[in-house]
């Protein structure tokens, strides 16, 4: 475009002039310093949150990079022997299989208190089958049993939170520890955790199983899902006697002191306006005389002659409880039991992640007796991270020669137990894992029982119902009537690619 003269005759730019004052394009302004500033910080602040995340990522592995070695092998295999003999115990015990069953019981139990309750879980939050059980102990705290509650340090600082759990560690009669609290500078002691969930009262009975505290575990109320668990129930016979320590009630109550007693378990002090706590000390306390109304059976005198089966010995299996890598004490006392099978063994883990030792240990028991693990089916387990890591390392799973079942029946399962032969059934909280094998604290109770382990053998195979059966890779048998939810193509490339990446810290799975 060429050169124009304008009013008074003086040469104008026609296309510079057009190019400034076009209309079709936004006014370029200057970046202001504030706007560069902000994006500047911005940067820092996520390369900063990025350098934090990895930092507690290397530093919190540090202390489980290496999986200890067993230093004295012998010693489980002679406690194995012994628990292969019948004992005189005046212990009775009994399955507790569904939600149902395992919050009913809890609060029978609590009923029966006089002098004290000892609650331990792992994981611990807010919902209805958590504020039946407190109501049920603030209760026996206003009677002036006293109350020891110990949980895991996540979930711990968690219910710092809540005002109901502040509320009732406020009480007099009421002691809360945390295990393990997390130290935001203290990176290498955050993977090291409690795993233990058990209740006890007086000298009277306990439960220990698999199943944490909230309502994804305990009681028919509603959540968005549920789960599937197990836990043994033990009555003591002799309780109240001059006999009562005899029971293995005292073998979880002195694990439980030691643990209570730890440096790394710290005491919690709550804080809670008084006005505040004493409204909801009265909306437990209605809640209390609600659930007394509806079922007065849980808090009359409990006959647990009735409730429960004759035993030939109980025994607790421990990891150590120290927060650094352990020993696997838990798992090879479990192979060490297993060796002593004649007939065959049925195992039930959610999941399974086997290192060599692990491997080996299986691939010899399983070439002496027949042996089923029940695990759950990918598309069916909660743990993405241990499902991802059984896609990657299935072929091993299956070369130690175990029968596999894969669990596809809807909600996720979360049980740990065994059924060896006809008379030993173990349940606890161990994962056939690395990370309950190696990092975490993990109980497990032996129970020497015939009636104990027709009870187990029938509850796990009512859940086979509903497992397809591990041929090989490519093939699987899956029972008539069963449908195994698709897994869409997406999610298993997303779980493959997971575990993939899980194995550089795989001890911790």
């Amino acid at each position: 475009m060429g050169k124009k003269n304008d009013c008074q005759g003086h040469p104008v730019n026609v296309g510079a002039a057009l190019q400034i004052y076009d209309l079709n394009r936004p006014p370029i302004m200057p970046k202001s310093k504030k706007a560069r500033g902000l994006r500047h910080a911005l940067r820092w602040l996520v390369q900063g949150l990025l350098l934090i995340l990895l930092y507690n990522i290397a530093v919190g592995y540090l202390p489980f990079s290496r999986t200890p070695k067993l230093e004295d092998p012998a010693v489980l295999e002679a406690r194995a022997v012994e628990m292969s003999r019948d004992i005189d115990t005046a212990d009775r015990a009994m399955i507790l299989e569904t939600r149902t069953q395992a919050l009913d019981e809890r609060l029978r139990l609590i009923a029966q208190a006089k002098r004290e309750i000892i609650i331990t879980t792992y994981d611990c939050r807010d919902g209805e089958s958590t504020r039946d059980i407190l109501c049920a102990a603030l209760a026996k705290a206003d009677d002036g049993v006293k109350v020891r509650l110990l949980i895991d340090g996540i979930a711990g600082r968690l219910l710092t939170f809540n005002e109901t759990f502040r509320a009732f560690a406020a009480h007099p009669n009421v002691e809360v520890r945390f295990y393990n609290v997390l130290q935001p500078f203290a990176a290498w002691k955050h993977m090291g955790r409690m795993h233990d969930k058990y209740v006890i009262v007086d000298d009277l009975g306990y439960i220990l199983g698999g199943r944490n505290m909230f309502d994804y575990f305990l009681g028919e109320y509603p959540a968005p899902t549920h789960s599937h668990d197990r836990e043994a129930l033990v009555y003591n016979g002799a309780h109240s006697t001059s006999g009562s320590t005899a029971s293995s009630l005292f073998q979880v109550r002195e694990y439980f002191e030691g643990v209570w007693a730890l440096d790394v378990t710290t005491i919690f002090t709550p804080r809670i306006d008084p006005a505040r706590q004493a409204e909801i000390w009265n909306q437990l306390n209605a809640r209390y005389e609600r659930l007394r109304a509806e079922k007065p059976e849980l808090f009359a005198p409990a006959d647990y002659n009735a409730l429960t089966a004759p035993t030939q010995g109980i025994w607790l299996v421990a990891n150590p409880t120290g927060i650094y890598a352990k020993q696997p004490v838990v798992f090879n006392q479990l192979c060490a039991l297993m060796r002593q099978a004649r007939r065959g063994i049925v195992i039930h883990s959610p999941y399974v992640v086997l290192n060599a030792d692990m491997a080996e240990a299986l691939s010899e028991i399983a070439a002496r007796v027949p042996v089923t693990l029940m695990v759950n089916a990918v598309e069916n387990g909660q743990n993405v991270v241990a499902s991802g890591d059984y896609l990657y390392h299935k072929s091993e799973v299956l070369a130690t020669g175990v029968q596999v079942l894969e669990y596809a029946g809807g909600d996720s399962y979360h049980g740990k137990s065994l059924a060896i032969d006809d008379n030993i059934a173990i349940i606890g909280s161990f994962n056939l894992d690395l990370r309950s094998t190696y990092v975490d604290t993990e109980l497990m109770l032996v129970i020497r029982s015939g009636a104990i382990n027709a009870q187990l053998r029938e509850n796990m195979a009512a859940l086979h119902a509903d497992c397809q059966r591990v041929i090989s890779l490519d093939e699987t048998i899956v029972p008539q009537g069963l449908t195994i939810p698709e897994m869409p193509a997406v999610k298993r490339v997303a779980l493959r690619l997971l575990g993939g990446v899980m194995q550089l810290v795989r001890n911790l799975v």
